[in-house]
């Protein structure tokens, strides 16, 4: 079986990284029909198009989408983040960031779920007098109780299929009053559904602590867009380092494509130089076929991909070392 794949290599190293993954992913005998987008920094600076929803509805009819990096220096904040990757999100109805972590000597296996199109990322804020003396910024968070639920039942579901059989919720409750009370009700009465996971409540800047000191006390966890986003990278850091950090984007329902990205960003100071560690885009692309039913595929990957500490050269050779191993 043959799955229609949309391909966005992006910016700087994304470039490097993508091609090694369907390399990869085409070894483990897994069929793949790509179309390219180019898509990213670079094309923002040539034409001024970042994504038009032609675009979008036209990835409605692919199976998934794996994504290299995107965003260059010349390019200001917020033009590539918010016109394409959310973009994605919310068009596509992204509503799980998925990000799996395992120690290179195996002492922690945790997964961090993220709540991926709502927070503070949803966009609700503004200015008043901007540029006076006088200015005033709003960045409000948006929290329903549709999206904090399917996320958490999500996550408990992750949970129930894990041997540990544990969640914990992360947030920070005794500041965000409101946020905080309306995920910690859903949270519980999901739980109420799932009596044989057991569960867990800890603090953000606690859970800062934790992932450093004793991340192995961890099996899932599930979080809020902006909390995801930093204890993710966190979470990267404490895992072997950012370039072997993967990430899926998912819609679990199926109403569209998921979005499939290693999360190490474009690396614009090492683009084009062969040293791009391609082993992060190499395990989003085995996501990519776990999500797809292509399970034995995805787990040789993983395998291949398992003793990191030799994984070293180009990023052509890493490449072709983890096609060996296959």
């Amino acid at each position: 079986m043959s799955h229609k794949i949309g391909v966005i290599p992006g910016d700087g190293i994304g470039h490097e990284v993508i091609p090694e993954a369907l390399k990869v992913v085409r070894a483990a005998g897994v069929e793949l029909d790509t179309v390219d987008y180019d898509l990213g920094g670079g094309r923002y600076l040539r034409d001024g198009v970042v994504l038009d929803d032609e675009t979008v509805e036209e990835w409605r009819r692919l199976d998934a989408l794996l994504l290299g990096a995107v965003g260059t220096p010349d390019v200001p904040p917020g033009v590539i983040e918010r016109g394409l990757l959310l973009k994605m999100r919310f068009d596509l109805d992204l509503y799980v960031n998925h990000r799996p972590f395992l120690a290179p000597d195996g002492s922690h296996d945790f997964v961090v779920i993220r709540e991926n199109t709502e927070g503070t990322y949803a966009g609700e804020g503004g200015f008043l007098r901007k540029g006076t003396p006088h200015e005033i910024a709003t960045q409000g968070s948006v929290n329903t109780r549709f999206g904090v639920e399917r996320c958490v039942r999500y996550a408990f579901e992750l949970a129930r299929s894990r041997p540990k059989k544990h969640l914990t919720l992360v947030h920070k409750t005794n500041v965000l009053t409101f946020a905080g009370d309306l995920w910690e009700r859903a949270f519980h009465e999901v739980a109420a559904e799932y009596p044989d996971v057991e569960t867990a409540y800890n603090h953000v800047d606690a859970a800062c602590i934790y992932f450093v000191e004793s991340p192995q006390r961890y099996d899932v966890i599930v979080t809020d867009n902006l909390f995801g986003d930093i204890l993710t990278d966190l979470g990267g850091a404490v895992s072997g380092g950012i370039g072997f950090a993967s990430s899926g984007n998912l819609n679990p329902d199926r109403t569209g494509p998921s979005m499939f990205e290693p999360v190490h960003g474009s690396a614009p100071d090492i683009a084009g130089q062969g040293k791009a560690n391609p082993v992060a885009a190499i395990l989003s692309a085995a996501m990519m076929l776990d999500f797809l039913g292509e399970a034995d595929a995805a787990a040789r990957i993983r395998k291949a991909c398992a003793d990191t500490a030799t994984l070293t050269g180009s990023t052509t050779e890493i490449g072709d070392l983890v096609v060996a191993r296959l």
